[in-house]
């Protein structure tokens, strides 16, 4: 069964560098330009997990997140793949380097509002390279979590009046579950 604007037309309503909002029948959501996706890492070294801290300016505070960036963002990445993007982000933003990444599928973060995806990944045989932080003006902050203390670290960041990342629950998954 399809949506009643499924076959209508998508209009652009605006448009700026990085995302669009959109129009299609009586829906309005926002997509990325060009195609853009995104890719993001799990990524875990030596029983601890690797988050980044980041001001995001749409909600207004800090929000906990697993690493993450937009595939071919720039010219100078152009046509890359989510492998590729996946290892140069998770080293610009947390100073490690993966020997190689596993793609875990895509996903939809909000689909009721943003048509964007993203390329959900495995860091494997990680390697601490640099101190990490972001590119120019990022400012990120890089956690390693034990991941037997994650769901406390997360209440705690949440007690502070911080943001969290909805994929930072796909790392405490199993405990919010529970088991049968």
């Amino acid at each position: 069964m399809s949506d009643r604007d499924a076959n209508k037309p998508e209009n652009i309503e605006w448009q700026g560098s990085f995302i669009a909002a959109k129009t299609r029948g009586r829906w309005e959501y926002v997509g990325r330009t060009r195609g853009m996706r995104a890719a993001a890492i799990i990524a875990i070294d030596q029983g601890h997990v690797l988050l980044v801290e980041q001001y995001r300016v749409p909600i207004g505070k800090k929000c906990l997140e697993i690493p993450a960036g937009l595939i071919g963002d720039s010219a100078e990445h152009e046509g890359e793949g989510p492998e590729t993007a996946a290892m140069r982000e998770l080293e610009e933003e947390t100073g490690y380097r993966a020997a190689r990444m596993e793609i875990l599928g895509e996903f939809y973060s909000s689909p009721g509002l943003v048509s964007e995806s993203f390329t959900l990944l495995r860091a494997h045989d990680l390697a601490k390279v640099s101190e990490g932080g972001g590119t120019e003006g990022e400012n990120i902050t890089v956690h390693r979590v034990p991941l037997r203390q994650l769901e406390s670290f997360v209440a705690q960041w949440r007690k502070g009046g911080h943001g969290v990342d909805v994929k930072v629950m796909l790392l405490m998954a199993a405990e919010l579950i529970g088991e049968d």
